[in-house]
């Protein structure tokens, strides 16, 4: 059998604040705790916020981050009876999804019990950077500081190639692997049921076409190109429903551009989902996913609708766009307004389509989170190995970059 391994999974971001890397740290604790022996997430807390995983979660000071709500900014120097905590584990192997301050934290607990860090480049930081200081100057010195965390780590993952090649032309140099990313979600038993429910939850007619955005609420997302489209469909006479779930610092003024153009009976904006199920209904429910994000990197929400047969229409080129044929497992559009309505009217004129094209997604696109933190694990044990191996034959000081 197996030795069981205690991990420690270390991120910026987690419940209630929901992103894509929130999601990836919850669901490997939640697969290393249930099968390969114990896991402990360690996150800033949350005000107010109770923890109902079935893991241990270690939460740290934090403060809000006014320029980027609801996230905040951790402070585990402040937090002595963490550290003695997290001196007590008997950590593997820790793997953090963030070089900020859950990233610091893992890097001197590796260092001090001898262990491997592992560390996984999930966002465009240049992107996030310049959106709060404007200035590019200042953006490419937050690269800097990005990368030299991550040249700190004894193993560099990235959730897909597009991924991979964004790490490179930050200036990264080092050895980098790719693992892909996975959802929760199994394709629904229930598909007319569920449907159902979300007909009477929103008033939606029974054969009522429906698009679904799921994700944050920031301009990164291209979600302003995204209303436009709809309203040059609207122009175009398509009737149509459009849910948006999710929040973020650009939430109310999405909510005054579609009042603007006129589009507030079309319109429906849900805030944060954390029902997972619930979720699961809406893509259920979904004709259509549109993420025309080019601000991601391997967005879990494209599996997610994958599972329940929806197909996407993201950005051809964009590092979304990895792994979509189009028409074939989900469809491709230019990056503007204009094309994404053209393409939307396309794909809803054309008999079966839509179906067919669920289908491969489901079959090609969908991949769930167990079989993904199995060969997760193997690459932990990998390393696990190969640093004890390095620490008994050179001594301790094989630890020092």
């Amino acid at each position: 059998m197996a030795e069981e391994l205690i991990i420690g999974q270390f991120n910026d971001s987690y419940p209630p604040v929901m992103d894509g890397v929130a999601n990836v740290t919850q669901n490997y604790a939640y697969w290393l705790n249930k099968k390969y022996g114990r896991c402990y997430v360690v996150t800033p807390a949350f005000p107010g916020y109770q923890d109902r995983d079935p893991f241990p979660v270690l939460r740290y000071p934090s403060l809000p981050l006014v320029f980027r709500p609801p996230y905040r900014l951790g402070c585990p120097q402040f937090d002595l009876e963490l550290r003695r905590k997290l001196k007590e584990i008997p950590f593997d192997l820790v793997h953090t999804h963030s070089p900020f301050s859950s990233g610091q934290l893992a890097l001197k607990i590796a260092r001090q019990k001898g262990i491997p860090l592992v560390a996984t480049f999930h966002s465009k930081f240049y992107d996030d950077f310049k959106t709060v200081v404007k200035a590019a100057s200042f953006a490419r010195l937050g690269v800097r500081q990005v990368i030299k965390f991550f040249q700190q780590a004894d193993a560099v993952w990235t959730v897909s190639q597009g991924t991979a090649a964004t790490l490179r032309d930050y200036g990264y140099r080092g050895k980098v692997e790719v693992v892909y990313n996975g959802t929760d979600f199994v394709p629904p038993e229930d598909p007319e049921t569920r449907r159902r429910a979300i007909n009477e939850q929103l008033g939606l007619a029974p054969d009522e076409l429906v698009f679904l955005f799921v994700g944050q609420h920031i301009w990164q997302k291209n979600v302003r190109l995204l209303i436009h489209g709809l309203k040059l469909l609207q122009e175009e006479g398509v009737t149509y429903r459009m849910i948006f779930a999710g929040t973020g610092y650009a939430a109310e003024e999405m909510k005054e551009l579609v009042n603007e153009l006129g589009l507030t009976e079309r319109v429906i904006f849900m805030g944060s989902i954390l029902d997972r199920d619930l979720l699961k209904s809406l893509y259920t429910r979904a004709d259509l996913f549109l993420f025309p994000s080019v601000y991601d990197n391997a967005p879990i929400v494209i599996r997610e609708a994958a599972a329940a047969r929806c197909p996407s229409v993201v950005v051809a080129g964009s590092n979304s766009a990895e792994g979509i044929i189009d028409n074939v497992n989900g469809f491709l559009t230019e990056n503007d307004p204009v094309s994404l309505a053209r393409r939307v009217k396309e794909i809803i004129t054309t008999p079966g389509q839509l179906a067919a094209v669920g289908a491969e997604a489901q079959r090609t696109v969908y991949r769930h989170w167990e079989h993904i933190m199995a060969e997760v694990v193997d690459r932990y044990r990998e390393l696990i190995r190969e640093h004890r191996a390095k620490t008994s034959t050179f001594g301790p000081f094989s630890m020092v970059k």
